[in-house]
């Protein structure tokens, strides 16, 4: 046995490779890209703001660089064994990383790098003097001050930095794409063109500089903006590099080689449609998506196990044909059409409004004890604890009422295919009495395919109740990966599906040691 589940264990690995890079595929490949209805969202404020969030997206998560470069970086932040520099944790539990290094500007050669800086507005250089001291004088307070609040501010400042210098470049890339049309060589899918209309950076730089274009001004005006911009990002970028090797945040994990191998936990990143750490977005949202299923589950097969096999010991009764009749009959009555019915009639003040319309808890909730009892007011409440279970009794009965079928209807079918067996014959004529060959012969040779479908509950109780959780505004899994599937949040999605994906195999391995537990007739060895 324990060979077989060492077995199983390294056959997970390559599993969840193969899982998590199918769906970091589709985020790769998706129209849009990343954060895509974050950037049309800005695109409709400011096409400026657009630019920028959209090339400090790029640029976070290495969009540039190929698919594969992409997913063994995010492989690198959710293994264990890590490479480099330690990583510092925020009190907030975000992972800080060493500031990237700023890649030169593009096309500097094509413009004339010495001969264009030196043509640069004495203004502009002046400009550049005073933010490189003015970046110098926070590196000198940083470098005295191991304040965590002090490197925030610089962190800002870097990132503020960095993301102008950004959406400076996707300026002067756009100024570039106007000079090439001007030059009659700018044709969708042309020579200096692509399908998207962006400019060919490696085709351009080939061509001779023309400044009698007539896009020239435009490119001129936005190159020089770059290099500004390039120059005070270069410039924060050191102060913040400097501002992190005085360690203001505790380090993870642990050394093995110094600033080469350590050993840490994983790094699920953060999620830049809510600002927060993925991890605790998942440590908020659990919880309560546990809570729903770990009072669903319990419902369900308490209910349908029991009838089930009073259905086959009584095939043919009145019993059998009004339970399955009932439990089909809850089987096809829609989760969405029954949460709406259940919000409009049941909750809504205008007909019975028995339940909370939404949410867990009622606003006041937290001013409460925990159990029923008279409050600070003077006024009787009904307590933290029974307000909570008010609101959850409509999300989960809409969980648990499709549920009973299945289950129901599999413990019947199992029951009835060993009824036929030849020990319970066997055992009816050696009169053993029926209620010990129900329950210790027929109900345990019936466990396997019990056991399959109990296992396969964890990935649910895990991935959340989505319609459900939508439909009673539950911040739970499924709200938490709806959203991420609507921003498009790479991170997210991705911690999600390996987590969801981890939990699957491990249920899978858990129903095989079920079973050779249930029946000794399996075996591993």
């Amino acid at each position: 046995m324990l060979n077989y589940i060492i077995r199983r264990m390294l056959f997970m690995l390559p599993t969840i490779i193969g899982i998590t890079f199918v769906v970091f595929l589709l985020l790769a490949l998706s129209p849009g890209g990343i954060g895509a209805a974050a950037s049309v969202s800005g695109g409709q404020q400011d096409a400026s703001k657009a630019a920028m969030l959209q090339a400090y997206l790029e640029d976070r998560y290495g969009l540039n660089d190929p698919v594969l470069v992409q997913y063994g970086r995010w492989l690198h932040r959710i293994s264990p064994v890590k490479f480099g520099v330690r990583d510092q944790v925020t009190p907030a539990g975000e992972r800080l990383q060493p500031p990237k290094v700023l890649a030169p500007p593009p096309m500097l050669e094509w413009l004339g790098e010495t001969k264009y800086l030196a043509s640069v507005d004495a203004s502009i250089a002046q400009v550049v003097a005073e933010r490189k001291g003015s970046a110098g004088a926070v590196l000198v307070a940083t470098a005295t001050d191991d304040n965590p609040r002090q490197y925030r501010k610089v962190a800002n400042d870097a990132l503020t930095a960095r993301s102008k210098y950004l959406g400076a470049k996707r300026v002067f890339e756009s100024a570039l794409a106007e000079y090439a049309v001007a030059s009659g060589h700018g044709d969708a899918g042309g020579a200096l063109l692509d399908r998207k209309g962006k400019i060919k950076l490696d085709a351009l730089a080939i061509t001779t500089l023309d400044r009698n274009n007539a896009a020239w001004p435009k490119v001129d005006a936005s190159a020089k903006a770059m290099l500004v911009a390039w120059e005070f990002a270069r410039a924060q970028r050191e102060v913040l590099a400097t501002a992190f090797t005085e360690m203001p945040f505790q380090q993870a994990g642990f050394v093995v080689i110094p600033d080469l191998l350590w050993i840490g936990p994983p790094d699920l990143g953060t999620a830049f449609s809510k600002s927060r750490p993925v991890s605790s977005l998942i440590l908020a949202a659990l919880p309560v998506t546990l809570l729903l299923n770990l009072i669903a589950f319990p419902i369900i097969y308490l209910i349908a196990i029991p009838s089930g096999v009073l259905a086959s010991a009584r095939k043919g009764s009145w019993f059998d044909k009004a339970s399955g009749a009932l439990y089909v009959g809850l089987w096809s009555i829609p989760t969405v059409w029954a949460g709406v019915l259940a919000i409009g009639y049941l909750a809504n003040k205008q007909y019975l409004g028995l339940f909370p319309v939404a949410g867990m808890h009622d606003r006041a909730a937290d001013g409460w004890t925990f159990l029923p009892g008279v409050q600070y007011g003077g006024d009787w409440q009904m307590g933290w604890l029974l307000d909570m279970a008010w609101h959850v009794v409509l999300p989960v009965a809409c969980l648990v009422y499709g549920g009973f079928a299945v289950l129901s209807k599999q413990t019947r079918a199992a029951m009835l295919d060993n009824f036929n067996a030849d020990y319970v014959r066997t055992a009816k004529a050696k009169g053993v009495s029926r209620k010990d060959v129900i329950i210790h012969h027929v109900f345990r040779n019936s466990l396997l395919p019990l056991i399959t479908m109990f296992v396969t509950v964890f990935p649910a109780t895990l991935a959340g109740s989505v319609v459900i959780e939508r439909i009673f505004s539950v911040p739970g899994m499924g709200s938490l990966i709806l959203d991420a599937i609507a921003q498009r949040d790479r991170e997210l999605i991705l911690a999600n599906t390996f987590m969801i994906a981890c939990v699957n195999l491990s249920a899978l391995l858990i129903a095989d040691i079920l079973y050779a537990v249930a029946d000794p007739r399996v075996s591993y060895e």
